[in-house]
């Protein structure tokens, strides 16, 4: 067997080369988190937990997609249109977390409390006829000419 001696300078490099190759650099993820943070706090007046809890690598990602969608008045759908459908998702999750920030987010966003109750009610409907439908095998096929059918006919009672 042989035996390798290498001069202590050597050894003495490599060691701090390994440590410093175990370090964390501050990379792009770490800037766009940071960045992200500041934005957070600059539009909501803090950051919230449910942003802490995300690997800083999912914070820049998460942030753009709530500010481009959810906060963008831009959108197709109003602020208050968005609150109200993540309030019928979260009735159906159900998320007791998003069931409270949706009700609260859809009425400053102008909502009346009966809106939000016919919201909730609209999720149980479809949730209700989801099962009777996906649980009695109703063939899509004949299910989507009967919705077809109906719309014509709504269509034409209109005119």
């Amino acid at each position: 067997m042989f035996k390798i001696s290498l001069p202590k300078t050597v050894l003495i490099i490599t060691a701090g080369i390994c440590a410093l190759s175990m370090t964390t650099p501050v990379s792009a993820e770490d800037a766009a988190a940071q960045a992200a943070y500041k934005d957070i706090e600059k539009t909501l007046g803090s950051v919230p937990t449910m942003f802490k809890i995300l690997p800083e690598t999912a914070v820049a990602g998460a942030w753009a997609e709530i500010k481009s969608v959810q906060l963008n008045p831009e959108t197709q759908l109003d602020g208050k249109t968005k609150e109200l459908i993540g309030l019928a998702v979260a009735s159906q999750i159900p998320c007791q977390y998003c069931i409270y920030f949706h009700t609260a987010a859809s009425k400053a966003n102008g909502a009346t409390d009966e809106q939000v109750r016919e919201a909730v009610a609209m999720s149980s409907i479809v949730r209700h006829w989801s099962t009777m439908l996906n649980g009695m095998q109703v063939d899509l096929a004949t299910f989507k000419d009967e919705t077809d059918a109906l719309m014509k006919h709504a269509a034409a009672a209109k005119k």
